[in-house]
């Protein structure tokens, strides 16, 4: 069993979502929001996205991360504060020796709902549908997820593309 760490980076809060998959489907484990505390600098608020994740990371032993990749957000001070929170989440789990895998946000949405332009409403639908979960997560949690079951997707296309396609980056 792989367990894969699905991560929704924020400067405020942070989705998370934890599954397990035996290489042809995926199992939920667990997830939720990391609330950080918005009266606090930045500096603080990244040590302690660090050190929940790292408890996150402690408790359910992921082998590996997928995150969301920083997108142009509405202001580039917005931009760069997500990028620290990125930065500090990659950080917390390379440390701990996973894999990191990053992901447009198309590229999720594509993967969990079919189409790259999909509302939260329709991912937190799907991951919902997919995980067999008997509500909706929200939505943070549930972008965490589709990150997580993209990444999941990625995995089952590599492994079934011949060796030498995956070596090169092609199929022949």
């Amino acid at each position: 069993m792989t367990t894969i760490l699905g991560i929704d980076p924020g400067s405020r809060k942070t989705g998370f979502g934890v599954v397990e998959t035996d290489g042809a489907s995926a199992v939920y484990v667990t997830s939720g929001i990391i609330r950080l505390p918005v009266d606090e600098p930045l500096g603080p608020r990244l040590g302690v996205l660090f050190t929940e994740l790292n408890t996150i990371i402690d408790e359910f032993r992921p082998d590996e991360l997928a995150i969301e990749q920083v997108f142009l957000a509405r202001s580039p001070d917005a931009a760069l504060k997500l990028g620290h929170a990125r930065g500090a989440a990659m950080t917390a789990c390379v440390h701990r020796g996973m894999a990191v895998h990053e992901y447009a946000a198309r590229q999720i949405k594509q993967a969990v709902v079919g189409t790259g332009a999909a509302s939260k409403e329709q991912v937190q639908h799907m991951v919902k549908t997919l995980l067999k979960l008997p509500a909706a997560p929200k939505e943070d949690a549930a972008d965490a997820l589709a990150a997580a079951l993209c990444h999941l997707h990625s995995r089952q296309g590599l492994q079934s593309m011949p060796a030498r396609a995956r070596s090169r980056g092609r199929f022949r």
